[in-house]
């Protein structure tokens, strides 16, 4: 007898890292400010490129960013930019590598105003959003919330924070589940 496969959302089926991002992590909700900050710099970095590029090169961006300590990398200046621009591991876009410095500093000071950037980007919402598509061309690129988080990051400083970018960063980090319903962790993610 066949064994029987998991159904999962059509974008996730592509390869092994892809298949183990989507079953561990996407959706999941996260609470912790250092993965909620690479979250953060890695769907800015994704901008115009795939996702699936990206998560080959995670381990890269931990090894090359402090294992995304914001603290030390609010700290970088021109020569590790430089250092960083000569890293074959990473996507060597400068206005990427200073987003990611912007966005460090910001997020130190969303601390001190917050108590945690957890506490506050989960101030937006009461508890993650539920939704319920029957395909991923149901899926909206950017939402209403995820304009008004964008406008409110960039006024504090950030960079690389379009709607489009925070809707992928809520939906990475279980603000909203857009697994669509006849995948597996929809209904796994649905009783968080």
């Amino acid at each position: 007898m066949a064994k029987k496969t998991k159904k999962r959302c059509s974008w996730a089926v592509s390869n092994s890292l892809m298949k183990g991002y989507h079953d561990k992590e996407w959706g999941t909700p996260v609470h912790n400010d250092r993965l909620l900050f690479e979250f953060l710099i890695l769907e800015g970095i994704q901008a115009g490129l795939s996702w699936n590029i990206v998560l080959q090169k995670r381990e890269n961006y931990r090894k090359a960013f402090d294992n995304f300590d914001y603290t030390n990398i609010a700290n970088y200046g021109e020569e590790k930019i430089e250092e960083l621009l000569q890293n074959k591991g990473i996507i060597r876009n400068r206005r990427k590598i200073q987003a990611t410095i912007t966005n460090a500093k910001a997020f130190v000071e969303m601390q001190k105003e917050f108590g945690s950037f957890d506490g506050y980007i989960w101030g937006f919402i009461d508890k993650p959003i539920q939704n319920a598509w029957k395909s991923l061309e149901e899926i909206p690129a950017k939402t209403e919330i995820s304009e008004t988080i964008s406008k409110d990051l960039k006024k504090r400083g950030f960079k690389f924070i379009g709607p489009t970018i925070v809707y992928a960063f809520m939906q990475a980090i279980g603000m909203v589940n857009d697994h669509t319903i006849d995948c597996f962790r929809y209904t796994e993610l649905k009783n968080k």
